[in-house]
């Protein structure tokens, strides 16, 4: 199928799309109100088609990059599921202890685009490791629809304690240097904000589109954060008012960019919704971010 852009869907199916991926309407709702947006022969059935993620588009490094090494790890989650795995990537030769990101995945497991982005990390000279909430379940399960069905069915305190006990393994590596940082998208925003808040010694937060926590729990943010909104994202959007509020009363160091006519999920490099230049722009900042706090 030819690859479309956002601007080639009415702003509605595109609000409409992001209800449905997050559960807020079903498969059949979703292609009931789209059906009065189709145009020709782009009924909403293709419509939802051609907004799902084809992940040949995201392999920005390959999985056998001679410049990385990865595999997939299990590491110990007492507070959670109990034992959990993760994709983890790393430069093949370092002189050096590593300094660490978690990479936390969307509402849907670890899909082939997280696993990228940890390894866009590790060519970049990060031990990256990205944890699998679905991993109780079996993983990821190359199917989009199901594997938000196994999502939303999980314990959702279960599934954060099992995402938070991965920095503390990552940390704990002998070849991480013990400087950690957390990035995560959508849900995996959400998951990094409570990282901030619950990781003391956490040393860079870079949330993608996430909820944002409560003021109270903004007051425990040690962390320096930056923090990527998309402009056309009213969901996530909403909350930040509050939280700028927050975060300024308790002088928590941030850094926050919008990104003027983008969607939500404007990174994830599979989907429509991708936008090449934001996207761009706000992983060069991330990574300036990261050698910052992580390296410097």
């Amino acid at each position: 199928m030819e690859r479309k852009k956002a601007s080639d869907y009415p702003q509605e199916v595109l609000d409409l799309f992001d209800g449905y991926v997050h559960g807020q309407m079903s498969r059949r709702d979703f292609l009931d109100r789209a059906a009065k947006y189709a145009i020709g022969g782009f009924t909403a059935a293709a419509m939802l088609e051609s907004l799902s993620p084809n992940f040949a588009w995201a392999q920005q490094v390959a999985r056998d990059d001679a410049r990385i090494r990865t595999e997939t790890l299990t590491y110990p989650s007492p507070k959670g599921s109990g034992t959990m795995k993760g994709y983890y990537a790393r430069p093949a030769k370092a002189a050096d202890k590593l300094p660490g990101v978690v990479v936390i995945h969307e509402n849907r497991g670890l899909t082939p685009y997280i696993e990228d982005v940890a390894r866009r990390l590790a060519v970049e000279g990060y031990a990256a490791f990205a944890p699998d909430s679905l991993a109780p379940v079996g993983g990821y399960p190359g199917d989009e629809d199901k594997a938000r069905e196994l999502f939303a069915k999980q314990d959702a305190k279960k599934r954060t304690e099992d995402l938070i006990a991965s920095a503390g393994f990552l940390k704990s590596r002998p070849e991480v240097s013990g400087k950690i940082g957390a990035v995560g998208f959508c849900f995996g925003g959400g998951i990094v904000n409570q990282f901030a808040v619950r990781i003391p010694d956490l040393a860079a937060a870079v949330p993608y589109y996430g909820i944002q926590p409560s003021a109270k729990d903004t007051a425990r943010i040690k962390a320096p954060l930056q923090i990527h909104y998309a402009e056309n994202d009213e969901r996530i959007n909403k909350g930040w008012p509050a939280w700028e509020a927050a975060l300024k009363a308790n002088r928590v160091r941030y850094q926050m960019y919008i990104y003027p006519g983008t969607q939500h999920a404007f990174h994830n490099d599979t989907t429509p919704r991708y936008n090449e230049a934001a996207a761009k722009l706000a992983w060069s900042r991330t990574l300036a971010f990261f050698k910052e706090n992580l390296k410097g």
